[in-house]
């Protein structure tokens, strides 16, 4: 009976309730260990891209570009008179008694056993071995590309991962090479695919398209750290001046800049940069006596569907610029996802620097606990877990040692008003969710910088108060160049501006 249109819209309406039903009832079920809580999460993500599809399906029916759901509705539906009406109607109901009549199976036939399979269903998640189910990062790849590029520093590999969204030390220079723009596309390769393979209901796109709209704004007035400071920038100038010909009479003393800097100045003019260091170098010393617009053409860098060569210089420009606004948002979504994964770039840290105290078999040795308890995870599963004082549970999906909960201090409930009045079990958890993400955006929402200075503050008023000592303070700090700055006359007597200028003006100076 799916032929028609509407039974096809019945149909669709009737497998998204079952859709949110199950989903619901997913989220509704407590799992034993972080490997089913995973589960559970693909699981009702699966059930959403289901309900999407089909919302989609219902849309395109109700917009009805064919007229198939008019005309089937105008057909079925309406007559001119009630009596007519009435006929269509017993019609209607003949030709399905009809239906079910030759096909008895059809109406024990329903969707939502098959749905139900869903939460039965084990999702097919890969893993490297180095992320134990995701619970580590592997950051080997992207720490050889580093360490290996000219931006990078050789370091070891714990330390690469506790410095890993420090990015602001590496040279504006660098970060606008070819190099650099890959290894931030790696980065966030990797780090997409793994919030997606473990927080799968974290909407990634929405944060993203979030992300992008700030960044438009925040680049327009220059508040983009290490892109939006004019004193940055006049830095970068300064670590790489420009070449002033005037001070070179012969091509053998451009040769001797290299050729790096001879390849960056020719870029900078729109020239060609390619070619040994001999060739740049009289490339360039052409621009001592002749002016860049009379320059013969097949010096220039081919741009497509360029006619005026005088504009070659500016359009450099602009694709510089491009390139920097580019590579700024990427920076900016790296650092964001940090943000999201700061406990795993935690636990990976940990784990780096524990391997460097274990030899070779100690390692395997853990390796293959690890293996076997994964083997058991899912008998374990099946077994209630006994667990009379309600501890939390630990990594492997059992409840830590009693002795650990008091250690900890588990049992102290901290209460955050800036977090929405979410609660921190330990003092540890405490102390550390002041950098995470929660308290972070309630400080921002409520227009407050989180600094240090507000550590240990979880009351909204609080924080509001402090807040306004602050800038109080500050205002009080600032430096005031009428009562501050000093001047002294030729008798050697000292004034601040302001009384300096009047006794000027006076001139009884």
């Amino acid at each position: 009976m799916a032929s028609t249109v509407l039974e096809a819209t019945r149909a669709a309406h009737e497998d998204l309730e079952s859709l949110e039903r199950l989903a619901v009832r997913e989220l509704q079920r407590d799992p034993a260990n972080s490997r089913d809580r995973l589960f559970q999460s693909h699981r009702v993500r699966h059930m959403l891209g289901l309900v999407v599809s089909t919302s989609d399906k219902l849309v395109e029916i109700y917009e009805d570009k064919d007229n198939a759901r008019k005309d089937e509705i105008n057909t079925h539906l309406t007559a001119p008179t009630q009596t007519l009406l009435f006929s269509k109607y017993y019609e209607r109901l003949k030709e399905i008694r009809d239906y079910h009549r030759r096909n008895p199976s059809a109406r024990f036939v329903s969707t939502t056993d098959d749905y139900e399979e869903l939460l039965k269903e084990e999702p097919a998640i890969e893993f490297t071995g180095e992320e134990a189910f995701g619970r580590y990062l592997d950051l080997h790849e992207l720490y050889n590309e580093f360490i290996n590029s000219k931006f990078g520093t050789p370091m070891e590999y714990s330390a690469y991962v506790g410095s890993f969204s420090q990015i602001e030390k590496i040279p504006q220079s660098h970060k606008l090479t070819r190099r650099y723009r890959e290894y931030l596309e790696h980065i966030l390769e990797y780090l997409t695919s793994f919030m997606y393979r473990t927080e799968p209901l974290q909407d990634i796109e929405k944060i993203f398209s979030k992300l992008e709209s700030e960044f438009e704004e925040r680049w327009m007035n220059g508040e983009v750290p290490g892109w939006g400071n004019r004193s940055t920038e006049k830095e970068s100038e300064a670590e790489e001046p420009e070449i002033d010909l005037d001070y070179y009479s012969t091509v053998e003393e451009l040769v001797e800049l290299g050729p790096a800097k001879l390849k960056q100045a020719l870029a900078a003019r729109g020239l060609k940069s390619g070619g040994t260091v001999q060739q740049r170098a009289e490339r360039l010393f052409l621009l001592k006596h002749t002016p860049l617009e009379q320059l013969d053409r097949k010096h220039f860098a081919k741009v497509p569907r360029t006619k005026d060569v005088s504009n070659t210089a500016s359009n450099g420009n602009n694709f510089k610029d491009d390139l920097k606004k580019e590579i700024a948002l990427m920076e900016v979504k790296m650092r964001r996802l940090c943000e999201l994964l700061d406990e795993v770039f935690v636990r990976t840290k940990e784990n780096a620097e524990k391997k460097l105290t274990l030899t070779y078999e100690e390692m395997e040795a853990e390796r293959e606990e690890e293996d076997v308890q994964a083997d058991t995870e899912s008998d374990d599963e099946e077994q209630q877990i006994y667990n009379p004082l309600k501890l939390p549970m630990g990594w492997d999906g059992k409840p830590i040692p009693y002795w650990l909960y008091k250690l900890h201090g588990l049992g102290q409930e901290f209460k955050c008003e800036i977090c929405g009045n979410h609660s921190y079990w330990g003092r540890r958890a405490y102390e550390r969710h002041f950098k995470e993400w929660r308290h972070q955006h309630g400080m921002r929402c409520l227009g407050i910088p989180n600094t240090k200075n507000f550590n240990e503050i979880t009351s909204i008023k609080e924080a509001e108060v402090l807040w306004e000592k602050i800038k109080a303070r500050q205002g009080l700090n600032k430096w005031r160049p009428d009562l501050e700055e000093e001047y002294e006359d030729q008798e050697g007597n000292i004034y601040n501006k302001k009384t300096y200028t009047d006794l000027q003006r006076q001139g009884l100076i």
